[in-house]
């Protein structure tokens, strides 16, 4: 059996006679190209980080620069705001960003078509801020020596993953199957018991950002819808705009308003985007497999939108070609 046909590699969202998952985990047939099956910032996150290994490799950026500018430290946060982040996609060597990147090359793709491009971002860069915010939590325990690496956020996405498709199999060094959940925990206890013992230290591994991760990517699977919204009426005040209504809401009071005085209200037409790009066929079929899976009541008020909105641009294209 080759890599490509076994089912964790996931494959093509649309297989012939079925659809993009298959036995309640990432499947669905086997890609013409390895590639295939990845989703767009997935796709981004690999070059981005393998590209800036690649620059310190050869030379282009010298490693003492990128770590002073973007590797993390909790005693130059104030003046270096930026590496809450950019330490993420620093690593230290090429074993160190190959089995990250590997991680994000199986796990990511099916939170991403669940998702969709946006909210999986989101998380991937929430849970690389836990890993942050961790080692600045604890830095009286483990110092504050320079932090690199993606495994806060990769420890995140196993997470997702695992609550995802808790019995999905996830092979060990290619061969021996182990259920999800039961990886994940292990996993999650191990990076407990090294947070715990962990001493004062200028190298290794930083088991506390995996840690982290976890828990920012545990808490925001909870709570990161609450978190957005609160955020989106912030913003909306500080504009000095009305907070953002709900869909039904605003259907709602648009009835209503047409009906008061006899009069019909149409509704303004959207500004018209773009040809659909590679990004948007790629979100029509994420879409599309949801419905599939989960049924259309399970569509997020945007992803009803944006469908609404494809929609009406393929009518319109089809009235102007008759």
């Amino acid at each position: 059996m080759g890599l490509w046909d076994r089912p964790y590699t996931g494959g093509p969202r649309r297989a012939a006679g079925g659809g993009g998952f298959r036995g309640g985990m990432p499947g669905g047939g086997r890609p013409a190209d390895p590639f295939s099956a990845l989703t767009p910032w997935v796709k981004r996150l690999l070059v981005l980080n393998f590209g800036m290994w690649a620059l310190m490799a050869i030379g282009l950026v010298s490693t003492r620069t990128a770590l002073d500018l973007l590797a993390f430290r909790a005693d130059r946060l104030l003046v270096r705001p930026w590496t809450f982040l950019t330490y993420a996609f620093l690593h230290g060597g090429f074993g160190h960003v190959l089995f990250n990147m590997l991680a994000v090359f199986f796990f990511g793709p099916p939170l991403e078509r669940q998702w969709g491009g946006r909210r999986f971002l989101v998380y991937y860069l929430v849970c690389a801020a836990g890993g942050a915010l961790a080692a600045l939590l604890l830095v009286n325990v483990v110092g504050t020596a320079p932090m690199v690496g993606a495994s806060g956020a990769v420890f995140g996405l196993l997470l997702a993953f695992a609550l995802r498709w808790p019995d999905a199999p996830i092979y060990l060094w290619f061969l021996f199957p182990v259920k999800a959940k039961y990886f994940v925990g292990f996993l999650a206890l191990a990076t407990l018991w090294f947070t715990a013992s962990a001493a004062r230290t200028t190298g290794g591994t930083a088991h506390w950002a995996h840690l982290g991760g976890l828990l920012a990517g545990w808490f925001w699977l909870r709570r990161g819808d609450r978190v957005t919204a609160a955020v989106r009426r912030l913003a909306a005040r500080l504009r000095g705009r009305p907070p953002p209504r709900s869909r039904s809401r605003g259907r709602a009071a648009g009835a209503t308003g047409g009906a008061a005085g006899g009069r019909k209200v149409r509704p303004r037409p959207r500004p018209r985007r773009e040809d659909p790009d590679g990004d948007t066929l790629d979100e029509v079929d994420r879409i599309l497999d949801k419905i599939r899976e989960s049924g259309i009541d399970a569509l997020t008020d945007e992803e009803r939108a944006f469908l609404d909105d494809m929609s009406r641009r393929y009518r319109d294209s089809s009235d102007r070609t008759h």
